[in-house]
């Protein structure tokens, strides 16, 4: 864990200000009282995690299936254990990580417990509140996501509940580096106080107090009755649309949408630094503060300990761009470094958005992936950590040894970044030359997008993961098949002497256009590149060659279903030794 990640995130400050300003009854004809004053519901059947909707995909969902009485796992999970008071939202809680008050109930659910000790209402609560430890949730530009939990609020009323305030929401993952709240913004899905059965959605931006977005109030729905949402499981969901203009924040209850708020209600600036970055998901169960006060509530003699807020699921969908397929996601991934063995270069290309890349706490760092043959590349996708990179260039190279610099980024707040791009390569590099924060550069996810390239005869790459042979080999380390596994850190290293070969079996007869050989610094100072049909009758494909160090691109002509290098000088006194021994053609 860094010491980014023990950083405690701010409360949200007063949101249910603005209720002074509203009449509530009679507007919106909420009833006051709960059908059934009890405590405790039964356990119900959990729901298994719905199917994204229709254009979307699942990002990252949590069915807490956990066993009875057991935390949640702190891998995914953080617990803001502390005084309800530093959140700055008048609460009286103290939110602790003891399974009295955070746990999982071996039915498919979280449970969030408001635990009451003493005579005095307005003292001797204990309750829960947690938040992802990713923080990288959020909408592409020209995309869209969904936040969606199912949930059943604290089973109480108006009379034994006040003083309850459950709430779902999300903050701003600039948060997490300092960046002033509400600026960063912050977007309440669900929130309920008193016992009254009904929602609140918000989204606060800005600055506080007053501002575009009127702060501690912020722009929101107002009251909405949620009938039944004390006594049974509903489904509680915001979407942020940015492939919309104006860009829209929508609020949904069981699938039906309540409240839209349009970019256009705000300053673009004001608007871009609350929404069009990543969140990080919040469940807690506050007790007292300001928003329950504001509607006449607060805990009294009657407001009864044991309330729970219970959690179903939580699931994020995104709904992104039709850029293709990713060309990075698992590919071979190096870095200038590592914050720790938690965080390697790796991360950034497996397609886990709550697993992230770190460097060392210095600038300049790179991340770089090697696609195993070169793309025409056409876009890429950056979603950074909050400690985002300021300023980057994205490098490309045909051999990894020659850059070119293709985009740069000299001071994007943004930390979900999309890019379009016009560049033939192999490798990709994300040149970090200055940090947003005091850590290191910290990225979530490097997608990269592109076709084959077939300029200059590059064709299709035949040979990764097909058969390979050798005459030899260094030790069980160095095997033959190392040499075209696409993996950089790997290699084929033969016995210390001449000739030695190298063969891969493309499992049928094809026309060939280019090999590409990746040498290790014991590469072969002459060599023949060769082809079969039948394993035994060899042709050659070019003249003897002069090796070199690092990567040769050879122009071919021939045709055949083996290929191989057949050395016959090395260039040092150990063996022939390569990382990759890649063939194209069609």
């Amino acid at each position: 864990m860094s010491i980014r990640d023990k950083l405690r995130s701010p409360g949200r400050l007063t949101t249910g200000l603005f209720a002074l300003t509203l009449t509530i009854t009679s507007a919106i004809g909420l009833t006051t009282t709960a059908a059934t004053p009890t405590t405790h519901a039964a356990v119900a059947a959990p729901a298994a995690v719905p199917a994204p909707p229709a254009g979307f995909t699942t990002t990252w969902s949590d069915d807490f299936t956990g066993a009875a009485n057991t935390g949640l796992d702190t891998g995914t999970w953080r617990y803001d254990a502390g005084p309800g008071s530093s959140f700055g939202t008048g609460e009286i809680e103290t939110t602790t990580t003891s399974t009295a008050n955070v746990y999982q109930d071996g039915s498919g659910h979280l449970v969030l417990k408001a635990l009451h000790s003493g005579s005095d209402p307005n003292a001797g609560w204990t309750s829960g509140r947690v938040e992802t430890q990713a923080d990288g949730f959020g909408a592409q530009p020209g995309g869209v996501v969904r936040m969606q939990a199912s949930i059943q609020q604290p089973n109480l009323n108006t009379t034994n509940g006040a003083g309850y305030w459950p709430a779902f929401w999300m903050l701003g993952a600039p948060l997490r580096i300092g960046q002033v709240w509400p600026g960063s913004g912050e977007v309440d899905i669900l929130e309920d106080i008193n016992g009254r059965s009904s929602v609140f959605g918000t989204l606060h931006c800005g600055v506080s107090p007053g501002g575009p977005c009127n702060e501690g109030t912020g722009i929101g729905s107002g009251e909405r009755a949620c009938g039944g949402c004390q006594t049974g499981y509903h489904t509680y969901a915001v979407e942020i649309d940015r492939s919309v203009s104006p860009e829209q924040i929508r609020w949904y209850l069981d699938g039906t949408q309540y409240f839209t708020l349009n970019s256009s209600q705000v300053d673009a600036t004001t608007w871009a630094n609350a929404v069009d970055h990543s969140f990080f998901i919040i469940f807690d169960l506050a007790i007292g503060g300001a928003f329950p006060a504001a509607f006449g509530g607060g805990p009294t003699a009657a407001t009864v300990s044991g309330g729970s807020l219970n959690v179903d699921y939580v699931a994020v969908y995104n709904k992104s761009p039709n850029y293709g397929t990713n060309i990075a996601q698992g590919k071979p991934t190096t870095a200038s470094s590592s914050e720790s063995a938690q965080f390697p270069a790796s991360n950034a290309t497996d397609g886990n958005i709550t697993t992230r890349w770190s460097s060392a706490f210095s600038d300049p760092q790179w991340l770089q992936v090697d696609l195993g043959q070169n793309y025409a590349l056409n876009h890429a996708v950056l979603t950074w950590e909050a400690a985002a990179a300021s300023a980057y260039q994205i490098q490309t190279s045909t051999d990894g040894n020659s850059w070119a610099t293709v985009y740069s980024n000299n001071n994007s707040p943004q930390d979900i970044q999309s890019v379009a791009l016009s560049a033939t390569a192999r490798y990709v590099r994300v040149n970090a030359t200055a940090r947003a924060s005091q850590w290191g550069d910290s990225l979530y996810e490097l997608a990269l997008y592109g076709t084959p390239s077939s300029g200059g005869g590059t064709g299709t790459l035949l040979s990764q993961g097909k058969t390979a042979t050798s005459s030899s080999s260094e030790n069980a380390s160095f095997v033959a098949a190392n040499a075209v596994d696409g993996n950089t850190g790997t290699r084929w290293s033969s016995a210390f002497s001449d000739p030695q070969w190298l063969q891969v079996d493309l499992g049928a007869s094809h026309t060939l256009s280019r090999v590409d050989l990746n040498w290790e610094a014991a590469y072969a100072s002459a060599f023949q590149l060769q082809s079969s049909t039948d394993g035994a009758t060899w042709t050659n494909l070019t003249p003897v060659t002069a090796g070199a160090a690092g990567t040769q691109s050879l122009t071919v002509s021939g045709s055949g279903r083996y290929v191989r290098m057949y050395g016959t000088a090395r260039a040092t006194q150990y063996g022939y030794s390569l990382w990759e021994f890649q063939v194209y053609g069609s």
